[in-house]
């Protein structure tokens, strides 16, 4: 069932999920935090207010569903697991080590509450049409989450999931697209031209709400709207966020991308988000 919960306190929730996401990557000394940090309210937004899910239960039938496919971000997902209690917290500090459950991308055989394990870009989206195609089959009510990089929309599995969605009229998937403009080794414009993104999208028959993508009361009314639209369209959060959001120097910086912050970056990090609070 959808939590009530005011946007200030799930700014908060936000603030801590993101203080999560660099204290696993501080201690692996490994991970992604640039993208991990500029999706997190998009994560934030689904797991604490908007997802009918059940840690006691995580292989619900009816359970709505959260498809990370880039999955490389996987710390906001395991901070929001375990925050939500699939599995105590001091899990987080295994992150990416042997043997631990919450490897370098999400797997689904070995972490309570992944629903699809993830990786290889381009085909989470593929995937979470699966889903909300089965429920559409089965006459489920359960919705299908799934957030997807702008670099990996370079990839043509992610039209053709696209085409699939519009084709079967799966207006119970939302897809977010983190549109921070920055690749593994480049902007995107450099890399490869998205080409008015957004756009692509409702092209291919999807319900598009633009947003700012770090604001949490725009996400939750994109996310309000997506509910209630039952039109036959499958529905795009089109977010405009910043890479590392919420951390000074790791904010709009491509090397962010899949590096760890050393004791000083880590310890000015956490003293700039604590400050980020707000009153609820």
């Amino acid at each position: 069932m959808k939590e009530t919960v005011s946007v200030a306190q799930l700014q908060n929730t936000c603030i801590d999920l993101k203080k999560h996401i660099l204290s696993m990557i501080y201690t692996a000394q490994s991970g992604h935090p640039g993208g991990s940090l500029s999706v997190a309210e998009f994560v934030t937004a689904c797991y604490f207010r908007e997802m009918d899910i059940d840690p006691k239960d995580p292989k619900w039938d009816d359970r709505d569903r959260f498809v990370l496919s880039k999955g490389h971000v996987c710390p906001a997902q395991y901070a929001a697991l375990a925050m939500k209690g699939y599995f105590p917290m001091e899990v987080l500090d295994t992150l990416r080590k042997e043997g631990s459950m919450l490897q370098g991308h999400p797997d689904m055989k070995k972490c309570p509450g992944i629903d699809i394990s993830t990786g290889s870009l381009g085909q989470g989206l593929a995937c979470g049409v699966g889903m909300a195609l089965a429920a559409k089959l089965d006459k489920k009510s359960y919705r299908v989450f799934v957030a997807v990089g702008d670099g990996e929309c370079n990839e043509g599995e992610i039209w053709e999931a696209c085409q699939t969605a519009y084709k079967y009229q799966l207006d119970n998937l939302v897809v977010f697209v983190d549109y921070n403009n920055l690749q593994l080794d480049g902007t995107c414009d450099e890399i490869m031209p998205p080409i008015d993104l957004g756009a692509k999208f409702r092209t291919f028959g999807f319900d598009v709400y633009e947003i700012d993508g770090n604001d949490m009361g725009q996400m939750v009314a994109a996310l309000d709207l997506a509910a209630v639209t039952k039109n036959g369209k499958p529905k795009c959060i089109f977010g405009h966020t910043v890479k590392g959001k919420g951390v000074s120097f790791m904010e709009n910086q491509c090397g962010w991308h899949g590096v760890a912050p050393n004791d000083q970056e880590y310890q000015q990090a956490m003293a700039e988000l604590d400050r980020q609070y707000v009153k609820c």
